[in-house]
């Protein structure tokens, strides 16, 4: 057994003479991480489907229905800080992680378009406040080790995301109807809620009852926050920008611009593998080259990833060469923006002197503006010039992270090479 001075053990288990170890409570949350990751690829990757079911044809009216999704998770912001602080995390990883698979599974019900604004709305809410209490556990987990292991986290939310990618490209070539497709996933999430829930552990009695006892005069969101929570929130607003730009847009990008059959639209699964594998080798990466180089090269990638795909989309007569190409091109910007977020969580957990689940709230709050301008830019620039300038203006993101990791104090480590 694994004594953990800052990683209290949860209440209910104790009272069954359980103690969990360090071990069981991070395979628990990475499970929660798996499921998060797949009930929301399971969602992206049937996007065009839902589009077409609703003949939302007028991309910027497209974009308003998916700017819900932003909205429900930037008004859950101040909620998500107030209940991971006062509950605890773990009994908001269950609670979100049921919300989130019950939207899913009623996004697949929904007759008409503006009821599917309203459940897009509350997976936007559940995704967040499963995004932040994850988060909280993960850094709580990763301070008990001692060591980096946000990006595994991640990892293992991408390779779910990949797995429910693949699943969705195989739910599409087989026409099954979402319903069935957001069924399924929403009772086996119900599974791994059942299995994991009891080894998450309890953050609250240390983490935050010295924050609830001191009674502070101010809340949160009046205060003025960390310089470094600012920074990194820049770093991550450019980041959801470009993540919004491949989960809601890559299906429609092969179907819209590049016109390929369904059996080739494989945009939107190429950038989840490679999204994947960068997760998963961001650690090594670090020990070779020190997280700021990392971001640099990141950000590089992105740029190079877009401007790839935006300039050669209709370069190529044949559709097999534009598959190849484009798909090279999202290859590109999956593995650049695969360790953005990961390792902001990390410079959270090494550098910040806010309360956990109160600086993932500021974080998140500066960095899901990103989340409400892209549908409303990208749809925008499409309606009236295309998709392809959409991703060209995109792609000048991974520009602004290269100078922002660049010029920025918070990114500036001991071991940086």
């Amino acid at each position: 057994m694994n004594s953990l001075s800052l990683f209290p053990l949860n209440k209910t288990i104790m009272k069954k003479n359980q103690q969990i170890s360090k071990e069981q409570a991070r395979y628990a949350v990475l499970s929660f991480f798996l499921a998060q990751g797949l009930c929301f690829s399971t969602w992206a990757s049937r996007i065009p489907d839902i589009k077409a079911i609703f003949a939302a044809d007028y991309l910027f009216y497209w974009g308003l229905i998916l700017v819900l999704i932003p909205v429900g998770k930037f008004l859950a912001i101040p909620l998500a800080g107030y209940l991971v602080t006062r509950l605890s995390s773990s009994v908001m990883v269950r609670f979100s992680i049921t919300g989130y698979a019950l939207s899913l599974f009623a996004i697949g019900l929904v007759p008409s378009i503006y009821l599917l604004g309203v459940f897009l709305f509350s997976f936007g809410v559940f995704w967040n406040l499963c995004d932040i209490s994850l988060n909280t556990q993960g850094i709580a987990i990763e301070r008990a080790y001692g060591r980096t292991i946000m990006a595994s986290f991640h990892g293992g939310w991408s390779l779910a995301a990949c797995l429910g990618a693949l699943i969705g490209f195989g739910m599409i070539i087989w026409d099954i109807a979402p319903i069935y497709h957001f069924t399924l996933i929403a009772a086996l999430i119900g599974i791994i809620l059942l299995i994991s829930g009891r080894f998450l552990t309890n953050d609250r009695p240390e983490d935050t009852k010295a924050e609830i006892d001191q009674k502070p005069e101010k809340p949160w969101f009046l205060k003025k926050p960390e310089p470094l929570l600012i920074q990194l929130g820049i770093v991550g607003l450019f980041a959801l920008i470009i993540e919004s730009a491949m989960f809601d847009w890559s299906g429609v990008y092969f179907e819209s611009v590049l016109k390929v059959p369904k059996s080739l639209q494989i945009g939107f699964l190429v950038f989840m593998i490679m999204m994947t594998a960068g997760r998963f080798l961001t650690n090594y990466a670090y020990g070779l080259l020190g997280k700021r180089k990392v971001l640099q090269l990141a950000g590089t990638f992105i740029f190079l990833g877009f401007f790839t795909t935006a300039f050669l989309a209709g370069f190529f007569g044949s559709i097999v060469a534009k598959v190849v190409v484009n798909s090279i091109g999202f290859m590109l910007v999956g593995l650049g923006i695969s360790c953005i977020v990961p390792t902001n969580y990390s410079f959270v957990g090494a550098k910040s002197k806010t309360p956990v689940g109160i600086a993932l709230t500021i974080l998140s709050s500066i960095s899901f503006i990103g989340s409400l301008i892209a549908p409303l830019l990208i749809g925008g620039i499409s309606q009236v010039f295309n998709l392809q300038y959409a991703y060209m203006v995109v792609g000048l993101m991974g520009l602004c992270i290269v100078l922002m990791v660049t010029f920025s104090e918070a990114y500036k480590t001991d071991n940086d090479h």
